[in-house]
């Protein structure tokens, strides 16, 4: 894996579990070492190709910025496995896709997939794009219900809006405060809220 998987610790998690579903086969280790972007667009519209090769194929043209990618990145992003949703949003991050940002915001407002909103939060905090505030305003809303559903997704909501400085993301984040486990996150971002508007 090059730098763009992240950590090293992140790139062996990423290789290691591929390597175990590909049950250790030469195809993987030939997709792996593979510099030809054309044998690895082929693996995301060949049909039968195994979850782990789209999966590998798709991180590594992400990662060059090859935009044929972008459909199974976005796929894997909503994947109900965390494990795979990780890499998706590392390799859509470095993309530069102008539909990522759409795409990132439509799944983390779809109110029947909130439980997976995690990392599209994360990647729309990462672009800072125009889509990114309004969406994640409009993911935390209903999330500071008594009941508190997603607790992970509403802090990486309130999280990424101290950190993208948007105003208009203050009456969600005051009404954070009154949750608990959001108080401090929320207070930080309310005070990252306030210098970006004095700075």
């Amino acid at each position: 894996m090059d730098e763009a998987s992240g950590t090293d610790e992140d790139a062996r998690a990423f290789t290691d579990r591929l390597r175990r579903e590909a049950g250790g086969s030469v195809a993987y280790e030939r997709l792996a070492v593979s510099a030809d972007p054309e044998e690895l667009a082929g693996v995301l519209t060949e049909p039968g190709q195994p979850l782990w090769a789209r999966e590998l194929a798709a991180f590594r043209l992400g990662c060059a910025g090859d935009r044929r990618a972008f459909e199974a990145l976005v796929l894997l992003l909503n994947h109900r496995d965390p494990e795979r949703c990780v890499p998706a949003a590392r390799a859509l991050a470095r993309l530069g896709d102008p539909r990522t940002a759409r795409a990132a915001a439509a799944l983390a407002t779809n109110p029947l997939r909130t439980a997976y909103a995690l990392q599209p939060v994360r990647l729309l905090t990462e672009l800072r794009a125009p889509e990114s505030a309004p969406a994640l305003i409009r993911t935390l809303a209903p999330l500071l219900t008594p009941d508190g559903p997603h607790p992970r997704v509403a802090l990486a909501c309130v999280e990424g809006l101290g950190r993208l400085g948007d105003p208009r993301a203050r009456p969600v984040l005051e009404a954070a405060l009154t949750r608990p486990e959001l108080h401090a996150a929320a207070s930080r971002a309310l005070r990252l809220l306030a210098e970006a508007a004095a700075g």
